[in-house]
């Protein structure tokens, strides 16, 4: 089959954009690794992170040093937040099948104590949830998150060395990489 002079051109011009388009995908995700890439916490916010406590929704006081020697995952999340609820079944699943390995699942709800009770009465989990409220943005921050966006989740080692951070939704094929 003979090819016209005016194919050339359109080939070209995909290939260019196919090009493009790959390179830019290769540039977001380069940016995203380095901007959120686990990371050493400064100390200030390693202090600001083991001194910080919230009231739970039974009235008991979350001391996050309390958590220290074990494994953490923590969750920062609100009740308007739709990528948040939707990942909450599944650190919850997370929880009841990794607490007997010494896992621990703390949510810190960056929301009005009023909106998470109501929330939690209907959507009820078995891990801890602490009232970390808009003051929670500023630990969000200091923790590696400059934009103060949710879902945002640190995942702890027993030495207190962060070794996952995810900005955006978890996956379940993301937390079991984490056992």
């Amino acid at each position: 089959m003979e090819q016209s002079n005016s194919d050339i051109p359109k080939r070209a011009s995909r290939r260019m954009l196919l090009g493009t388009a790959v390179m830019a995908a290769v540039a977001g995700a380069a940016y995203n690794w380095g901007r959120l890439r686990p990371r050493l916490l400064s100390e200030e916010a390693t202090q600001a992170l083991w001194a910080a406590e919230f009231d739970q929704p039974d009235g008991q006081v979350l001391r996050l040093a309390d958590l220290k020697g074990k494994p953490l995952v923590l969750n920062f999340w609100a009740t308007w937040c739709t990528p948040c609820v939707e990942e909450m079944p599944l650190l919850n699943a997370f929880f009841q099948e990794n607490t007997s390995k010494s896992w621990q699942v703390v949510g810190l709800a960056i929301d009005q104590p009023s909106a998470v009770k109501r929330f939690l009465k209907q959507n009820p989990v078995d891990y801890a949830i602490g009232f970390a409220g808009m003051g929670g943005t500023e630990l969000v921050k200091k923790l590696g998150n400059p934009e103060g966006a949710l879902p945002f989740t640190l995942v702890l080692n027993a030495k207190t060395e962060v070794v996952v951070q995810k900005l955006g939704k978890l996956s379940s094929q993301e937390m079991r990489q984490w056992v």
